[in-house]
């Protein structure tokens, strides 16, 4: 797996972009070099259609302006290709509206750059990484396949790391840090 502070990886996906009928306004393309200047955040998750990962996929979308108020792009993925996860956005209601790409990394080219590709399952493992605006990663968090994350959490590492200060355990943006 990469580690903190590495670049990540050039890769270039297809992206689901709405669940527009229109395969030029529902598809794109993203690579490594689509939000210049930016903080990224990257999530997978193992499966569409699963029972866990719309709940995490939701409320990172229930965040997203937050993240965008703090200049950060989030880019959720699977190993899905782009039209199944088009049907699922189109067939499930939390997702439907869901403001942020979501990456079909079908070849597993990105999950294997990354290290994250579950060799038994075949899937993406559930990991996140938040990557600062020259492309290191800053941030890695990976659980198993059966447990969500806490969005609230990686908003608040994002925090934590846009200060570039010494930020105490349960930091939140506002407080004193260690500076």
């Amino acid at each position: 797996m990469l580690q903190i502070g590495e670049k990540f990886p050039n890769y270039s996906v297809t992206a689901t972009i709405s669940t527009d009928k229109d395969e030029a306004k529902a598809f794109t393309t993203i690579t490594e070099e689509s939000y210049p200047g930016k903080w990224k955040l990257y999530f997978f998750w193992p499966k569409d259609f699963t029972f866990v990962c719309p709940t995490e996929i939701a409320a990172f979308g229930k965040l997203n302006s937050e993240f965008a108020d703090r200049d950060c792009q989030i880019l959720g993925g699977s190993t899905d290709n782009e039209y199944v996860h088009a049907a699922w956005r189109t067939h499930h209601a939390d997702l439907k509206d869901l403001p942020f790409p979501m990456l079909s990394d079908i070849r597993r080219d990105l999950c294997g750059q990354l290290g994250i590709l579950d060799e038994k399952a075949g899937v993406a493992q559930r990991a996140t990484f938040i990557v600062d605006p020259e492309n290191v990663i800053r941030f890695i968090y990976v659980t198993d396949l059966s447990v969500g994350r806490n969005p609230q959490e990686v908003l608040r590492v994002l925090d934590a790391l846009q200060t570039d200060e010494l930020c105490p355990c349960n930091w939140q943006k506002g407080e004193a840090t260690l500076a």
